[in-house]
């Protein structure tokens, strides 16, 4: 009887997270997958291999990954890539000249910035609509519409899109939609199953979860886009190394209980927020004032652990509360095992013109909190600290 493990298909998430496409090393029998740390691979003979010839191409570490990841979102193909931005970057060269997306109007500015600055001047078309309306996404489409983009919940606003809505509509004009679920994780939400055709998630963040790797994954189920996909990842071989995979594969070991407390903190938080005197508005779509609540209580199964939130007082306000948080890490990320807090006017979207950045509802006193896996009272106790001073 072989001893060989691996989780069957039908094993809850739980068990996807720390077994799904593991196996023990032929050679050692390390339950631990190895780094197959190497460039190029020595062939049997010429025209034979055994499935690897060139790490750009191909890497046990990185098929490992990819296979673990399609199993977590219960897709059939993961394409692995060096960055959140060069998944979405693939995803988009999968359309032609004179093509046109409709996209969320609140998406990562790293992504708005591909998409205005350096798309359009390869005649791709934007419209950009709040997708959680969901009839704002039927009026945009035109018949040149190739794809629909979407991120749920949003980045920094964290609105919320009804997926299966917006699939329906995308698939009664023929065109694939898009998810960035990069802030859900397939732990609380698995978009493919609501209709969406393509899911994408900067593993940098939740998936990887120790702020030790840069990375990215786009997963579908539809053939001929895994090959796209696929194909764009070999000829522009933006890949992850061997090393940042096999880290990977380690922080989604973890990935069920992060989210758990990540989702529990952050409510926790958001109610403390929502109830001090110096913040003007909090959005978490886990507190019944969330607008898109509903939605998120019925697709989701928690509400994961980011937190944008006003303060009264703008950018001095913003400032003031950044520069004396002492536990919570100000940094230009989220999704880790620390605490993190941005100020989105002067950090992630300072390149964002002014009236824009207003028109999208991102104020001056915006803050992005990405809520740890500390205690919860600490987290509190720091932040009620810090805005004494704000």
């Amino acid at each position: 009887m072989s001893n060989e493990q691996n989780a069957p298909s039908s094993a809850h998430f739980d068990t996807l997270v720390v077994r799904a496409g593991i196996r023990p090393d032929p050679t050692t029998g390390a339950i631990v997958p190895p780094v197959y740390q190497t460039a190029t691979y020595v062939l049997p003979e010429v025209g034979v291999n055994k499935g690897f010839d060139y790490t750009r191409s191909s890497n046990p570490t990185r098929q490992t990954l990819e296979t673990n990841l399609a199993a977590l979102e219960g897709g059939k193909h993961a394409v692995a890539f060096s960055s959140g931005m060069a998944t979405v970057d693939a995803v988009l060269r999968l359309l032609n000249k004179g093509d046109h997306v409709v996209c969320s109007d609140d998406v990562y500015g790293g992504v708005s910035r591909l998409f205005n600055q350096i798309l359009t001047r390869f005649g791709l078309e934007f419209t950009y609509v709040d997708s959680s309306d969901p009839e704002q996404v039927r009026a945009a489409m035109r018949p040149n519409t190739k794809l629909v983009w979407i991120e749920t919940p949003t980045n920094p606003l964290l609105k919320v899109t009804d997926v299966a809505a917006v699939a329906e509509i995308a698939h009664a004009h023929g065109v694939p939609l898009g998810v960035d679920s990069t802030f859900a994780t397939p732990a609380l939400l698995r978009p493919l199953e609501l209709g969406a055709d393509i899911v994408v998630h900067s593993t940098t963040k939740y998936l990887s979860g120790h702020n030790q790797i840069i990375g990215g994954v786009a997963i579908t189920s539809d053939d001929e886009i895994g090959e796209g996909l696929r194909f764009c990842q070999k000829s522009i071989g933006a890949v992850p190394s061997p090393f940042d995979c096999w880290l990977t594969l380690g922080g989604i070991k973890t990935l069920s209980l992060r989210m758990e407390r990540h989702s529990s903190n952050a409510l926790a938080v958001a109610r403390f927020l929502e109830a001090h005197d110096k913040v003007a508005r909090v959005s978490y779509p886990g507190l019944e004032s969330h607008p898109g609540h509903a939605v998120a209580k019925a697709q989701m199964k928690a509400f994961s652990g980011m937190i944008s939130f006003e303060l009264k007082g703008g950018i001095p306000a913003g400032r003031a509360l950044l520069n004396h948080v002492r536990l919570c890490s100000l940094a230009e990320s989220l999704g880790a095992v620390e605490t993190m807090i941005t100020h989105p006017a002067t950090m992630t979207h300072v390149e964002v013109p002014r009236e824009e950045r207003l028109a999208r509802g991102l104020t001056d006193g915006l803050v992005r909190l990405s809520v740890g896996i500390e205690h919860v009272d600490d987290i509190i106790a720091d932040l009620d600290e810090a805005l004494r001073a704000c």
